[in-house]
């Protein structure tokens, strides 16, 4: 029972029943709420639906509402995937739909996945600092949206902890990333360094959420050129989901386990005690737990 296998269907959703209902209820009530628009300056940023369930889910937890159990949530956890595939499924057809749009586009649109990769020099020695061990490669390895899950996933297993840091990245990113990326984006703007079209073609990052949450703030800052911002982010935001998993499992993966290899005999002691820290809280936890 440990690994969650099950002899049956209904032994499974006897076991689990309740992340399956708590899921529907979380579900049902972040749809009802809708996007949330909140004027930021000349721009504005939006709450998406999945902010509201990740929020919900995170207060349903052992360490909030007790209303899961630490087991309930382990098993949720194997279930994220399953959930995802159709998204996967998703972009796949969308990316054989739309090659025309990747043959046709600059050499700067494809290009600018390698800006992404840049973040990774950044990320890296924090993770290492913040105590993360192999954890940080599924971490910092892309932006950690749906198809970089499942390759973390696919290429070292659903419970290893590359896969751990990935699903950490996507939670916190589903969290917060909307609302940091319409916040940055009407900063950057009003600053007035780039072009608005550049802009909007960083906006299209292999994300929908993020993207749309950037463009929203940048069609409100620039209104005359709102359907020239729109397109060049969806363009880019169809070549970074279709090249952006070349070039994590290429290009970024390789790049992350080489620099855990060069930083982590160097840096990682001193993350050392806070990973020690987080590990016995975690710990006691389940202690709380089973005595219960």
């Amino acid at each position: 029972m440990d690994k969650f296998v099950y002899p049956s269907l209904k032994a499974r959703l006897k076991t689990e029943y309740k992340i399956y209902i708590a899921a529907v209820i979380f579900i049902l009530i972040a749809d009802s709420i809708g996007q949330i628009q909140i004027p930021l300056g000349p721009g504005q940023f939006i709450l998406f639906p999945i902010f509201y369930a990740l929020i919900m889910g995170v207060l349903s937890g052992p360490q909030a509402t007790k209303i899961m159990k630490s087991k309930e949530v382990k098993a949720a956890s194997k279930l994220v995937i399953v959930a995802i595939c159709p998204f996967i499924a998703k972009l796949g057809i969308n990316a054989g739909a739309s090659l025309e749009t990747v043959v046709s586009a600059g050499p700067a649109l494809l290009l600018q996945e390698f800006g992404n990769l840049g973040t990774i020099l950044l990320a890296m020695p924090l993770a290492i600092l913040l105590g993360m061990k192999r954890e940080a490669i599924g971490a910092t390895h892309s932006i950690n949206r749906e198809s970089n899950l499942a390759l973390i996933t696919d290429v070292y297993g659903p419970d290893s902890p590359e896969a751990r840091g990935s699903l950490s990245i996507y939670v916190v990113g589903g969290m917060i990333g909307t609302i940091y990326f319409g916040f940055m984006v009407s900063v950057i703007a009003m600053l007035d360094i780039f072009h608005p079209y550049a802009l909007g073609m960083a906006s299209g990052v292999g994300a929908g959420i993020l993207m749309a949450s950037a463009v929203a703030s940048l069609t409100e800052i620039f209104p005359a050129m709102a359907d020239q911002i729109s397109a060049l982010a969806s363009a880019s935001e169809t070549i970074s989901g279709i090249d952006g998993i070349y070039m994590s499992l290429l290009i970024g993966l390789p790049l992350c386990n080489w620099l855990y290899k060069v930083l982590e005999p160097k840096i990682g002691r001193f993350g050392g005690k806070r990973r020690q820290e987080k590990a016995a809280a975690a710990d006691a936890v389940e202690e709380k737990e089973e005595q219960k």
